[in-house]
């Protein structure tokens, strides 16, 4: 499987690309700074410079055509401003969207956030900016026709993974990056999590297990 992880530089990313290349898979990192490919190689993925922000979806296009899945890992990161929020954390997901649509990719796992159907729609606070621009990216990805999984973590830690988890309508926690990076590569070898959004935690049920019970 040629997996294609926009924000391939990323806490979640760097463990699922090492993830999917430990299971014979081919990942493939894209990042905005050529400073991180090798960090980007070190987990066996190959790496792809193009900075989302300042991209056509038909150049993206010519990464991802060829791909069996693209996984949205992007993020305007925590210092970011508002501005970055809507063309990274929105503007990089429906540009991703439009490149497979464009490459024939169907099948695409978005990385969300918990809370997004709780973001105040008028407040100024930058999280609430950032719950809004993932809001926005989700609708965008549920009005396409494509094979899409968006998975909405709690906080994230980078303590140990526990292959153990809880999915499904959930309040406030915590999940491991590594979890989360789990969860994904058994989504993308699972196709009865196409179709499916849910909040991730950790907890009780090992991972195929959980997706299974979606």
């Amino acid at each position: 499987m040629r997996v294609v992880i926009a924000g391939g530089h990323g806490k979640i990313a760097l463990r699922l690309q090492r993830r999917l290349t430990e299971a014979g898979d081919h990942a493939v990192g894209v990042v905005r700074n050529p400073d991180h490919v090798r960090d980007v190689e070190a987990t066996g993925a190959e790496a792809v410079v193009i900075d989302l922000e300042h991209t056509t979806p038909e150049v993206l296009a010519e990464t991802v055509r060829g791909a069996d899945a693209v996984v949205f890992a992007a993020g305007g990161g925590p210092n970011s401003g508002a501005a970055r929020k809507e063309t990274v954390d929105k503007g990089a997901a429906v540009l991703l969207a439009d490149a497979a649509e464009a490459a024939g990719v169907r099948r695409y796992l978005m990385i969300s956030s918990m809370g997004t159907d709780r973001a105040d729609p008028d407040s100024d606070d930058i999280f609430q900016v950032y719950l809004r621009a993932k809001k926005a990216a989700d609708d965008d990805l549920r009005g396409r026709d494509l094979d899409w999984t968006i998975v909405h973590p709690g906080r994230l830690t980078d303590d140990a993974g526990t292959d153990r988890v809880q999915v499904g309508r959930l309040q406030r926690g915590d999940v491991t990056r590594e979890d989360v990076a789990a969860v994904l590569v058994a989504a993308l070898h699972d196709d009865r999590s196409i179709g499916k959004d849910f909040d991730l935690l950790n907890g009780d049920q090992p991972i195929p297990e959980a997706l299974a019970a979606l």
